[in-house]
């Protein structure tokens, strides 16, 4: 399904980044792990099954840096001959974030959004520049439900939990992000779309994740594997003339 692309993975020894970078490696693609960890990076290809790491690259990349991620392009220039497409998935927040609304500080909410949301426009630009120049390109923004809906706040009653303000700031910046480049980018060969998750299985609390089923339509909560048939879809042929599009997989949760 994936045959031989070079698929760069941010954020790719997290949960699901992690999911992705297998998935596609089973679709007999090239997935590169890049992280702003390269011990990290090493560590989650070596989790995966041995049968599969032969394929799976590690970088260590920084997508707020624009050294790091030019310089990254260029080395899977040098080493592949080409680069197929880059999802977009790391999660950069700095410590002070989680904090609930009143507790957020005008100087952390600035550097978190500027940390993911900024990084997702400094790795898309550089990307998108490589993939003008080679001609054909796909960028997939992984974003939430919590871009597309308010929070509904009384399924974290009784948790620690809550939905950080720079959360929803962030993620519905960059629904509108995707939809600015796929349209942007007009004739140029390169795709963007976004895949919007809803909430992923990590180790909640028990009482949080029988409200959150409560919303949803099936089975609530996802784990990583649930949602990684979309990606593929998004990174095959299969979708070639899908751009600009934002596929939702949540269960229902905003219905």
């Amino acid at each position: 399904m994936l045959n031989d692309q070079v698929i760069v993975v941010t954020g790719g020894a997290g949960l699901v980044g992690k999911a992705f970078v297998k998935a596609i490696a089973e679709k007999s693609g090239i997935p590169i792990i890049a992280d702003i960890s390269l011990e990290k990076g090493e560590q989650a290809k070596a989790s995966l099954d041995q049968t599969l790491q032969a394929n799976i690259g590690v970088i260590e990349l920084d997508i707020t840096n624009k050294q790091s991620v030019q310089k990254q392009i260029a080395a899977l220039k040098q080493k592949y001959g080409k680069i197929d497409a880059l999802v977009n998935n790391a999660y950069p927040r700095n410590k002070n974030y989680g904090r609930h609304f009143f507790d957020v500080e005008l100087d952390d909410f600035n550097e978190n959004v500027s940390l993911h949301l900024g990084g997702y426009f400094n790795a898309s630009k550089h990307f998108a520049k490589f993939f003008i120049e080679q001609g054909r390109g796909n960028i997939v923004n992984i974003s939430s439900i919590y871009g597309l809906v308010a929070p509904r706040f009384h399924i974290y009653e009784g948790t620690k939990m809550t939905v950080p303000v720079e959360y929803a700031v962030i993620k519905s910046g960059l629904n509108h992000l995707t939809q600015y480049m796929a349209a942007y980018l007009k004739d140029k060969n390169i795709r963007v779309n976004t895949l919007t998750l809803g909430g992923i299985l990590d180790g909640q609390a028990d009482l949080f994740i029988k409200s959150y089923r409560n919303e949803c339509l099936n089975k609530g909560m996802l784990n990583p594997e649930d949602v990684v048939g979309s990606l593929l879809y998004l990174l095959s042929e299969k979708s070639k003339y899908v751009n600009g599009q934002n596929i939702v997989v949540d269960d229902g949760f905003i219905l």
